[in-house]
């Protein structure tokens, strides 16, 4: 539902996009350098700054900014409140479990896969991995097996909106190709990457529905080269991923029109 502009918080709108740039390119940025990445004022920014300082948000040091360990508690908070989370924690400790990898929730938000929740098992990326990171959709497994069963409306900004990254020399960046990987993500019902997002890692995806039918997150296990291949993981994790992510959407209401 949108908002109309007497209802729009701009203040929030703007606190939210500084607390956006704080990132693994901004860990402890200078108050210009927020003021570049949002495009706001820098005294608007320093006003931000200093309310969140206040409710204990960010902190500052010699002229450059962090956050604190409070804003942490958002992300709690969400976790706590949110039933696709509870319900998904069994499975990804028994996935986790049965395939002595780390395995994932995801979830989608504006052409990224966030993190939603996650049971580590060993570091298999060298990018920081916690819940809340952000990667992006279109070459992830985590992306691919939102994406397939997104509206077209959702894939077309994803894939068509911008050119796509390449990321490593086998990352898809042709719009053509990644709907084709779509359409094979759908037939066998989950997807698989390989190098795409990092070189040597491999991760599969499978789809959690809710109650209507719709696709609300995805289930993942990720290894690496050096300890599986992609075949294996069709073979061995791909049948113990279907069936708890088929077990959690049940769970959400999922029920399949030939049952």
């Amino acid at each position: 539902m949108s908002v109309n502009e007497r209802d729009f918080v701009q203040s929030i709108d703007r606190a939210f996009a500084v607390l956006r740039a704080f990132d693994a390119r901004r860990p402890n940025p200078t108050l210009a350098e927020l003021a570049e990445a949002t495009e706001l004022s820098r005294p608007a920014v320093r006003r931000i700054l200093l309310t969140l300082r206040e409710l204990g948000y960010v902190t500052d040091d010699t002229g450059h900014w962090s956050l604190t360990p409070r804003i942490l508690t958002l992300g709690e908070h969400y976790s706590a409140a949110n039933a696709l989370v509870q319900a998904a924690m069994p499975h990804l400790v028994r996935i986790a479990e049965r395939t002595a990898e780390s395995a994932s929730l995801g979830v989608l938000d504006n052409g990224w896969v966030i993190y939603a929740a996650r049971v580590p098992v060993r570091r298999i990326m060298s990018i920081n991995v916690a819940v809340g990171t952000r990667i992006p959709a279109y070459a992830t497994s985590m992306g691919r097996a939102l994406l397939a069963w997104a509206p077209e409306a959702v894939v077309a900004e994803v894939l068509d909106a911008a050119p796509l990254d390449r990321l490593t020399a086998r990352t898809i960046t042709d719009p053509a190709a990644l709907r084709a990987e779509l359409a094979g993500v759908r037939e066998r019902g989950y997807a698989l990457t390989f190098g795409e997002l990092e070189d040597g890692l491999i991760s599969l995806a499978a789809p959690v529905r809710d109650a209507t039918g719709a696709v609300v997150g995805v289930l993942a296990s990720s290894t690496s080269a050096g300890r599986s291949t992609p075949a294996r993981l069709r073979a061995e994790v791909a049948p113990i991923l279907l069936t708890h992510a088929d077990r959690l959407s049940t769970e959400l209401g999922y029920r399949p029109a030939d049952s």
